[in-house]
């Protein structure tokens, strides 16, 4: 079939030409739509910031991190002059934070006293980290190489340490490890597209393909609930079988683009973040997201969280349940390590 060439775009075949504009139209079309949309619903259901007693922090370019009680914020870290973002937070039972903010690890008390912290090398950084018992800190650093490190903190000693596979492109290896009742480590590494569960040793006990997947939390009865940046969360087997998704892109009413971390809630429903991102997006206070929502095992939406002025949280990644009996974020080992 002869192609001419077109006059205005010299060197560009006419179909090709028509391909384009087609794709740029529809582009266009598809951007206007997506502003369009409503984010989320006017009236959101549940009791908005009374819903729960909760610990918050997010990746933004500010680290701020919340404590909320009866809907007030009762205690909060606001840092003017680091650097980095907050991926991991976790609040410990005596009060103390020990939280992942891309170039470090740090342990501050209630008073927000510095206790102990970790540094990453330069080209290095670190977006996950767990307590051990009182002493020790697991933590991931994303690099070249990726590795695990077991840390005790009153010594500042690394006691354990071994290499992960990754691919190259620091930032988006690994944003989210954690430890499971038979004392290993899971890993979600979203570069590889995998959770990949670890002994002490570093030895890989299994691994599971999971798309770009952004975190994976053990479940107490066995399997592991996922949250992948193809903006689906899914609760799977051991063995990878598919027990219960939720693709996100789908949600009656609800604009959800960026979950990160999703949670199993003592009452069966699943809370999911929506992650927003304050480097590439403006919010607009008119038609904004929520920053989380608790559904039903059927699916159902029966809180929504969306709190952006008076008080504004801002973006959403870490979110914990400060009365949850199920909490074991402490009551953990790594090996022989507790």
């Amino acid at each position: 079939m002869k192609v001419t060439k077109t006059g205005g775009w010299p060197g560009v075949p006419v179909l090709l030409l028509i391909v384009l504009m087609t794709c740029l139209s529809k582009l266009a079309v598809a951007q206007t739509a997506a502003a369009d949309r409503p984010a989320a619903p006017a009236v959101l259901p549940g009791n908005g910031l009374k819903q729960f007693d909760f610990f918050y922090a997010g990746e933004a370019k500010a680290r701020n991190m919340y404590i909320v009680r009866d809907g007030q914020i009762a205690w909060s870290y606001i840092d003017t002059v680091g650097k980095g973002e907050i991926s991991d937070a976790i609040l410990m039972q005596n009060g103390n934070v020990l939280f992942a903010h891309q170039f470090g690890v740090t342990l501050i008390d209630q008073d927000k006293k510095v206790l102990w912290k970790y540094n990453t090398p330069d080209g290095f950084e670190t977006h996950t980290a767990q307590p051990i018992g009182k002493e020790h800190v697991v933590f991931v650093q994303n690099g070249n190489p990726a590795k695990v490190f077991v840390v005790n903190i009153k010594t500042d000693q690394i006691v354990k340490e071994f290499v992960l596979p990754f691919k190259s492109g620091t930032h988006g290896q690994i944003r989210h490890a954690r430890l499971t009742a038979e004392g290993t480590l899971l890993v979600a590494h979203m570069d590889l597209g995998k959770v990949i569960e670890y002994d002490i040793n570093g030895k890989q006990l299994s691994s599971l393909d999971v798309p770009s997947v952004w975190s994976a939390v053990p479940l107490k009865n066995g399997n592991l609930l996922v949250a992948s940046n193809q903006n689906i969360v899914k609760e799977i087997t051991r063995t990878g079988k598919v027990v219960w998704d939720y693709p996100l892109s789908d949600v009656p009413g609800y604009h959800i683009t960026s979950p990160q971390i999703a949670l199993r809630l003592p009452n069966g429903n699943t809370l999911i973040n929506n992650w927003f991102n304050q480097w590439s997006t403006k919010l607009d206070l008119n038609n904004a997201p929520v920053q989380a929502i608790e559904v039903t095992p059927d699916k159902k939406v029966v809180w929504a969280l969306r709190s952006w002025t008076s008080p504004n949280l801002g973006p959403s990644t870490t979110f914990q349940l400060l009365n949850d009996p199920d909490n074991t974020y402490e009551k953990v080992y790594f090996g022989n390590i507790k």
